[in-house]
């Protein structure tokens, strides 16, 4: 990934109210600006300065270009002077892609000795702002406002958080994502309205017979297996019956040989990501486990047991995390320590969370597997460093989709897990576990979600506006009482919005 090959445009609006040389001021503030945004190390896409807009068909024309550019993901406006916002109307209603509001002023003090009415007339950001922000809000549209000055630095992290929150987005606008297998049997949360999906979110998702992986998966070459062996002894501590001449080797070059088709059905296909079960792998010998988790690795979007919505927003996440330390996993909510010195929830799934989650080195090894009827899968085995973290999940409300966060903090693990072979996180979900639980619960949460190391609920909730989708916080300050509120009044909120 190359978040910087993306574009958020700087759009300042004015009026020819003010004359040339205000005109002229106006548009090296903004020139000013935009390149500061540009070269502040945080912000990881490009921000690229565009002419002052000052009548209907400027504003109209810079945002029909914006929809049609491959690189734009998203604009920044900004109201240096007055700019009458009936000038935005057509605009805004033809414009496809995410807004971020930047309330600021090109000066960060008042110059009280010097102060004019000069002055006045060009630095009018806190009314032209109001006005702009009244059009948007009359539309009923969705946008993210940012007030502060342009260079403080919770201005600049916020406009961070926003620019990847519509990496994210722009990844989705035509992702295809394919399930391999249908939904695990008789399970509901994981089912969903793939049509509306694409309607609302941009990616699709289709099935492919298993018989189509498995085909590719023969036709894997034995001198490709011999160098993504060797990438596992070099990259991984290799259980010893999995070395070369040992017992299980040969399920060691069958585990490569299935990431190896994986991965080539992908990339041939163009897909960001995929999901499976285990109960429709019909030739394959092994469940895809260091498969899954390599290839989530190197970017793709996965879940288990045709959770297609999962693998789509794991997808997302590794799109908005790019670059930032920490990772982005799969992940599932397996069994609780309910000690009441010491709740913790202990996070893992059979075979496939990500190892750019690990602490430290991870081991690769083989054990048994008591579900999916197939032989011995190799899989990564580490545990994951505590840590501030989030969990998301997305699911199908019926009349519209919802967006659920729980911040949590991971912790070391306090004691061994020699009987427990997989990859593993612990956590305190926050407020605390009971809240935290039981606000999932009421919330319809999913037992699939995507584990962030790096992400924070501002990134989610700036993507779920991107979406137009209902936003769920269950955070630090979560109250029961009011949580419950907040949920009945967004159910008749959509309901009415529909």
């Amino acid at each position: 990934m190359d978040l910087k090959k993306f574009e958020v445009w700087f759009v300042t609006g004015s009026q020819h109210l003010y004359g040339e040389e205000t005109l002229k001021q106006v548009a090296e503030h903004s020139k000013t600006i935009a390149k500061a945004l540009d070269s502040a190390p945080q912000i990881p896409v490009k921000i690229v300065f565009k002419p002052t807009v000052k009548t209907p068909d400027e504003i109209y024309n810079i945002c029909m270009e914006a929809n049609s550019s491959k690189d734009c993901i998203g604009i920044i406006a900004w109201m240096h002077t007055f700019s009458p916002a009936k000038m935005w109307i057509g605009g805004l209603k033809a414009l496809q892609k995410p807004l971020v509001h930047l309330h600021t002023q090109f000066n960060r003090d008042i110059p009280w000795s010097d102060i004019d009415m000069d002055f006045m007339n060009l630095n009018q950001s806190a009314h032209g702002d109001r006005e702009f922000g009244f059009i948007m809000t009359r539309m009923r549209l969705n946008r993210k406002v940012i007030t502060g000055h342009w260079q403080d630095n919770e201005v600049i992290e916020s406009l961070n958080a926003w620019a990847r929150s519509a990496a994210g987005w722009h990844d989705w606008q035509g992702a295809r994502f394919v399930r391999f297998g249908d939904n695990m049997r008789q399970v509901a949360v994981t089912e969903g309205d793939k049509v509306e999906a694409e309607l609302k979110f941009g990616y699709s998702v289709n099935t492919y017979g298993i018989g189509d992986l498995v085909k590719v998966i023969g036709e894997v070459s034995d001198a490709s297996i011999d160098r993504l062996v060797k990438e596992y002894d070099e990259s991984y501590t290799l259980a010893d019956s999995l070395r070369k001449g040992k017992a299980q080797h040969a399920s060691l070059r069958e585990a490569a040989r299935i990431e190896l088709g994986l991965r080539a059905f992908l990339e041939n296909g163009g897909f960001k990501g995929f999901t499976d079960t285990f109960e429709d792998l019909h030739g394959m010998t092994q469940l895809p486990g260091i498969a899954a988790q390599r290839l989530m690795g190197s970017g793709y979007g996965f879940a288990g047991e045709g959770d297609w919505k999962t693998s789509a927003l794991v997808r997302a996440m590794k799109v908005m995390g790019h670059g930032l330390p920490g990772g982005n996993s799969f992940m599932e909510d397996y069994t609780y320590h309910f000690n009441p010195d010491n709740n913790l929830v202990l996070g893992a799934h059979m075979l496939e969370i990500c190892e750019s989650i690990a602490e430290g080195k991870p081991s690769c090894e083989i054990h048994p597997l008591g579900i999916g009827g197939k032989a011995d899968p190799v899989r990564l085995v580490f545990n994951s460093p505590g840590g501030p973290a989030i969990n998301a999940s997305i699911i199908d409300m019926g009349n519209r989709f919802r967006m659920l966060v729980n911040e949590v903090i991971a912790v070391p693990p306090i004691q061994g897990l020699p009987k427990l072979p997989v990859a593993r996180v612990l956590w305190k979900p926050y407020p605390d576990m009971k809240t935290g639980c039981t606000a999932w619960i009421l919330a319809g949460g999913a037992h699939h979600t995507c584990y962030s190391q790096n992400l924070t609920a501002e990134h989610l909730q700036d993507f779920a506006d991107m979406a137009g989708i209902e936003f769920a916080l269950i955070g630090k300050k979560t109250d029961l009482y009011q949580f419950r509120n907040e949920l009945r009044w967004n159910e008749a909120y959509y309901q009415i919005n529909r």
